[in-house]
């Protein structure tokens, strides 16, 4: 335990003791000990469902522990409530967004804590509130401004706005749940020097992350949880990708590429489509059946509109597609799913799954004609294909009868996959197929979109993250400014430097 990587060893202000918590037929923690020092950065991992976030609820007064204590302080209290880890000053970062679209930046840095003027009225004092947002923003080096409405926002966006709320609140203990989930190289980068800044200035991190790279990065140590217990510890020195995955899994992951199955052939051709955000630019581009299309780019590039477009989302301004040959018409989603189009969109929560929704409803949402009879809907129809695919996907959940909602953000994404996997899919577009997923859970992703197209359907996926594309991809596509600025059709290319390259559309790399 160290104040400062290398420092001398400082005593913890926070202590969890044997933490225990059981939902109906589920134990989601059992004895765990976390200690967290003054200026310490402690990674925390784990896969989906090891039990990270009811951790972190505890620690934050949202659930009540069925066992142990915590300890702050050197007092002990047997469970915290919401305002006591607050007063603490113990603030959240959460993967999930929560913030407030019909409001400003301001205020939602400040929902709750606004500064008002005197009088009987007691109105925001809405210039100093801006006064006090202009400062939060420069530190994180962000393109917006305080007064800019959160709903014009992007995702990357709008989780720099959750980071500056949890720096608004002069925390000692800032907790962050996949923060760079949404971000770019850069805005990593910066995150990651703003951690650096908080742990120089006496601030304690916990860094939630699946991406292990971040976590050498930043970790002063590492803990890990498996089945809600602590698997193991990693000092400093020790931090290591392949130690870190054994941790969390008890196992080495095979090489991420898997050879295509069979050779490919002709699929969903696109020539000439405009999207709204480019409507200047046109894209050429075939993803073939049989192989993986990796789609990299900046975001803003224009790759989720891409990808909205082909689902008719937003119908093209203009252009042709072809699938298998054929011209085909897709301006609505309808159009979509009925020539076997599907999309799992980049936000699950908002546009994947109905998180108030049971499994079961969410997974033949989409196919309810296939689950019905005389127009009423078959519940044994539903549970077989919901329980097929649960099988088939490892979705951790106690009933496919569950909330959505109740369950971890990756069984989240497996419930959205397991709802298009259950049809007959021609295409799938896999839209950042595994923001906030685990390790483990990534490598069965992996697995089953090569499963896909070995089967004949044809991948495209848009990722962010380099390692993924890079590993994953047949073939890696780059969009710049609603183009498509280069492919890269042989694997001796695939690296970081030819597809930023392309992303920035660098003229030697253009030209080349």
């Amino acid at each position: 335990m160290t104040s400062e990587r290398g420092g001398p060893p400082a005593a913890p202000f926070l202590r969890l003791v044997r933490i225990g918590k059981t939902y109906p037929g589920v134990t989601a923690l059992a004895d765990v000990d976390l200690e967290v020092a003054r200026g310490e950065v402690v990674g925390l991992i784990g896969e989906n469902g090891a039990g990270k976030s009811t951790l972190m609820k505890v620690l934050g007064g949202v659930v009540a522990p069925d066992s142990g204590h915590i300890e702050i302080d050197g007092t002990v209290h047997r469970a915290l409530t919401v305002p006591q880890s607050l007063a603490a000053g113990i603030a959240f970062v959460h993967q999930e967004l929560n913030l407030f679209e019909n409001l400003d930046v301001a205020a939602n840095i400040f929902i709750g804590r606004e500064p008002r003027w005197g009088g009987p009225l007691h109105l925001i004092d809405r210039q100093l509130l801006y006064r006090r947002t202009r400062p939060l923003l420069e530190r994180l080096k962000v393109d917006f401004d305080a007064r800019t409405p959160v709903a014009t926002l992007s995702i990357a966006q709008r989780q720099m706005v959750e980071i500056a709320k949890a720096l608004s609140l002069d925390a000692r203990l800032i907790i962050m749940d996949e923060p760079t989930s949404s971000l770019t190289v850069a805005e990593t980068e910066r995150l990651l020097d703003v951690i650096a800044e908080l742990q120089a200035q006496g601030v304690a991190v916990i860094y939630i992350t699946h991406r292990l790279n971040e976590v050498k990065d930043c970790a002063d140590r590492v803990v890990c949880l498996r089945d809600g217990v602590v698997a193991g510890a990693l000092a400093h020195d020790e931090i290591a990708h392949a130690a870190m995955i054994r941790l969390m899994i008890g196992r080495d992951l095979k090489a991420l590429y898997t050879p295509p199955g069979r050779q490919p052939a002709t699929g969903l051709e696109v020539q000439g489509l405009r999207t709204v955000l480019f409507p200047d630019r046109a894209v050429d581009l075939e993803i073939r059946r049989g192989e993986i299309l990796g789609l990299a780019g900046l975001i803003g590039s224009g790759r989720t509109e891409l990808a909205r477009a082909l689902f008719g989302i937003d119908p093209p301004l203009a252009g042709a597609i072809r699938l298998d040959g054929e011209p085909i018409t897709v301006r609505t989603p309808h159009h979509a799913i009925m020539r076997g189009i599907y999309l799992v969109p980049e936000d699950r929560k908002r546009s994947g799954v109905i998180v108030e929704f049971p499994v079961r409803c969410n997974v033949t949402l989409a196919d309810l004609h296939d689950h019905s009879r005389a127009w009423l809907i078959s519940g044994g129809r539903e549970c077989a294909t919901t329980e097929r695919q649960k099988e088939r996907l490892h979705i951790r959940t106690p009933s496919i009868e569950s909330e959505v909602i109740t369950l971890s953000g990756g069984n989240q994404q497996k419930v959205v996959l397991a709802k298009w996997l259950a049809m007959r899919p021609s295409v799938v577009i896999f839209d950042e197929p595994t923001r906030g997923i685990d390790v483990g859970a990534k490598s069965e992703i992996y697995a089953i979109l090569r499963q896909l197209a070995d089967a004949g359907v044809a991948i495209l996926m848009i990722s962010s993250d380099m390692e993924e594309v890079i590993g994953v991809s047949d073939r890696i596509a780059v969009m710049h400014e609603g183009r498509i600025s280069g492919i890269l059709e042989n694997r001796d290319s695939f690296t970081e430097t030819n597809v930023l390259e392309l992303a920035v559309n660098s003229p030697a790399r253009t030209a080349a």
